[in-house]
């Protein structure tokens, strides 16, 4: 992706961070994003509509509104409303950044449940056995007609095999893997899962908004401390009072004003 692609997914991507943090559905996120992927992809006039800068804002979000209003559930709704007013250098970008957003949801839904190690394995190993296997890579291949019948396939291979989650995205992978191969697309999988257990997620409570200086220095210090990469989302309540509170990895780091009367008023009491 250009500049400006790469600008707008990178704030789709922080929204649903901070959607997922809040305790979304990660399984219904996904696979409302997954069809909104299937929607665009099949609809080339769809996505300009969608991208082209000299639309109004209102006439795009109310075409995302008529589409899937109904048809999706109301996180992913404000999800793809948001994505529709950011700027685009292409239409397919926004086309692939909805999909790598589906991807995102369905391996926290992994990480969420403790399994997304497994998932990443599975999907390795899932790939390199369609990849070595001639009689699989012509049943997925493009060439092949069938999208059913390739998802139906991939179910009786990996179901009560494999975690949901990597059956749903190998059914993903063979069955609108979008000009890839069915391989490829899950070396992609592998890929964003192997991105993930390498980055940890801080759940950030603030008074008011951090500016970028002490955002950037928050994301430094945490780094230090876990020795990972941070992804680092914040949430404004102004009845914190001051300071932040943190969630990160299990752990909670209250430094609110609101946090130290707390700890005080359980002081005094016992």
């Amino acid at each position: 992706m250009r500049g400006i692609s790469n600008h707008a997914a990178a704030t789709a991507r922080e929204s649903l961070e901070t959607l997922l943090a809040s305790g979304a559905d990660c399984s219904r996120v996904a696979e409302d994003l997954f069809g909104a992927t299937g929607l665009l992809a099949g609809n080339a006039s769809l996505r300009r509509a969608l991208t082209d800068s000299s639309h109004r804002a209102e006439a795009k979000t109310g075409l995302v509104d008529r589409l899937l209003s109904g048809q999706v559930g109301a996180e992913a709704l404000e999800l793809l409303r948001g994505l529709v007013l950011d700027r685009w250098a292409s239409p397919g970008d926004l086309t692939d950044t909805v999909e790598a957003l589906a991807v995102t949801a369905t391996l926290a839904g992994a990480e969420r449940a403790g399994r997304l190690e497994r998932v990443e394995d599975e999907l390795f190993r899932f790939s390199r056995t369609v990849g070595g296997d001639v009689r699989l890579r012509d049943a997925f291949s493009a060439r092949t007609p069938g999208r059913e019948r390739k998802e139906d396939l991939v179910r009786r291979l990996l179901e009560e095999k494999a975690a949901p989650e990597t059956v749903r995205l190998a059914v993903q992978a063979a069955g609108s893997p979008r000009g890839l191969r069915t391989e490829w697309a899950l070396t992609g999988y592998v890929t964003a899962a192997a991105e993930r257990r390498q980055q940890l997620v801080a759940h950030v409570v603030v008074a008011s908004p951090l500016d970028e200086t002490r955002h950037e220095r928050l994301q430094s210090v945490l780094r230090r401390i876990y020795r990972r990469p941070i992804q680092v989302n914040t949430d404004i309540d102004p009845q914190v009072l001051g300071g932040l509170r943190v969630e990160i990895a299990g752990q909670v780091l209250d430094g609110t004003v609101l946090g130290r009367m707390d700890r005080a008023r359980r002081a005094l009491a016992g």
